[in-house]
């Protein structure tokens, strides 16, 4: 991680990182309830014009529900504008209270057995958590209830970074392994330990890798590192989200098991099976899915480019 570091020292921004640094500080003075308030109407605000976040979420929604009607993308599209800024708005909550006042904002959590099932096998679990609703509320909730290890890709600003790095670690059974060989292997050990490790399951990993993948119809690159680790390890594979309540009533965690298929040796079929289990998370709530991200970027040569204008 030093390494990754020192490389993208000459691109930090200060200025830039304190800014959002202190803007996220700022927004831990308000409740959690106003927090979504200035999130709500931050997104409505970017639905009034041209911009990338609002292109993005428009290109990816017209892919994945064909079927609706315009008004009812557009709509939702609203939806999906404010539910992502809450996402922002709440860091202050995530990153800077203490973790005894956040962690009562968890409300339910639907599937616990589930764990207790998996670490039975005595084989660790692979814990998977979407870009959906708040997920730095999950790995929260995990890593004061477990040992936990995720994997974590670095920011490319070392102030942004630093901070982000000293909010996580205030859970000191929380591990972060680096995208890199070294961190693959500790993921392995700690599985081989009967420990949990968490990943993001739906980042675009890479030409080398990932393979692409049906996702809403469309060949998406998905990683395969998943499939990988339960393929070797034989242990138990579930996806956990943290579903937004309104009002500012806090989250419900949902906790369900992925496909079988997905420590298939065969990388499409492994692949396929972890798109399925990103899309059950979608339909709990679709707004509350981080639409504003090029999920469908770099596709195989002879499909369009969704987000490249004609």
């Amino acid at each position: 991680m030093s390494q990754s570091s020192n490389a993208h020292a000459t691109k930090d921004k200060p200025l830039f990182g304190k800014l959002v640094i202190g803007l996220i500080r700022l927004l831990s003075h308000f409740s959690l309830k106003n927090q979504q308030r200035v999130g709500s109407a931050l997104g409505r605000f970017l639905s009034w014009f041209p911009n990338y976040n609002r292109n993005v979420v428009r290109a990816n929604l017209k892919q994945a529900y064909p079927d609706l009607t315009d008004a009812e993308r557009k709509q939702l599209e609203l939806k999906v504008l404010q539910e992502n800024a809450k996402g922002f708005a709440e860091l202050g909550a995530v990153w800077e209270w203490p973790i005894e006042r956040l962690l009562p904002y968890i409300r339910e959590v639907h599937g616990y057995e589930l764990l207790d099932q998996a670490f039975s096998k005595q084989k660790g679990v692979i814990m998977l958590s979407p870009h959906f609703g708040c997920w730095e509320a999950t790995a929260v909730y995990l890593s004061n209830t477990y040992d936990f290890t995720f994997l974590y890709q670095p920011q490319s600003l070392p102030t942004i970074e630093n901070y982000i790095v000293k909010a996580r670690s205030r859970v000191k059974t929380s591990t972060p392994a680096p995208t890199n060989i070294k961190g693959v292997r500790l993921m392995f050990q700690r599985l081989k330990d009967n420990k949990m490790v968490g990943i993001l399951p739906d980042q675009d990993p890479g030409e080398s890798g990932g393979i692409h993948a049906p996702f809403f119809g469309y060949p998406a690159r998905t990683m395969t590192l998943v499939s990988k680790l339960a393929a070797k390890a034989q242990c138990d594979v579930l996806f956990i989200v943290a579903e937004r309540l309104p009002n500012g009533e806090g989250f419900d965690l949902h906790i369900f098991p992925a496909d079988s298929d997905i420590a298939s040796t065969d990388e499409l079929t492994a692949a396929t099976a972890l798109n399925r289990g990103v899309e059950k998370v979608i339909a709990i709530n679709p707004a509350q899915y981080l639409w504003t991200y090029k999920r469908f970027r770099h596709p195989p040569k002879d499909v369009k480019d969704l987000y490249k204008k004609p």
